[in-house]
């Protein structure tokens, strides 16, 4: 038997034990699953403002344009301490969105290319990290937590350490 053979059986191997689990007479799990239904759509519901909120700054934040002010000036710091200056719009937005990212990344990729340091650095943080702001707005925002200023922080400073590590990992591996 090859693992191909066996990979394409696991989803109807996983679907018949569910489907099996479900039918079983020791537990209504139709209702359970129900309950659970109506959870997710009660903290989806409860979410909905904060996702608004999010939004909204998103937008205005890429139409004012300060993702362009702001990468020119932190252009000549980022040179200085190894990080390429053609990452700043991805570093800039990747906090904040991921849609902006992938864009931000797209339009890195078809400047300098996929095989360039800076398309390797992209290639890496985008691999590796995720929106943080999003993450800590829906997290806390599901158990209603308030003062997330620590957080924010924490966060911030490990992503400006993923920075640095994701240049370094693809200074050593891939150039």
């Amino acid at each position: 038997m090859n693992i191909e053979f066996i990979s394409s059986l696991i989803i109807p191997f996983i679907m018949l034990a569910v489907s099996l689990i479900v039918l079983s007479p020791k537990k209504n799990y139709f209702d359970e699953f129900l309950i659970g239904a109506k959870e997710g759509a009660y903290s989806a519901f409860n979410l909905l403002p904060t996702l608004i909120a999010l939004i909204v700054a998103l937008s205005m934040f890429s139409a004012s344009g300060a993702v362009d002010f702001i990468a020119e000036l932190l252009a000549p710091v980022c040179s200085a301490i190894g990080v390429p200056s053609e990452l700043l719009p991805l570093l800039i937005t990747r906090p904040v969105s991921g849609s902006a990212a992938s864009s931000a990344y797209l339009d890195l990729l078809s400047k300098y290319g996929a095989d360039s340091f800076a398309g390797l650095c992209a290639s890496v943080i985008m691999g590796s990290s995720d929106t943080l702001i999003y993450v800590i707005a829906v997290y806390f925002g599901a158990v209603s937590v308030k003062k997330t200023r620590h957080t924010s922080f924490t966060a911030f400073i490990v992503m400006l350490f993923c920075i640095f590590l994701s240049c370094a990992i693809a200074r050593t591996f891939f150039t």
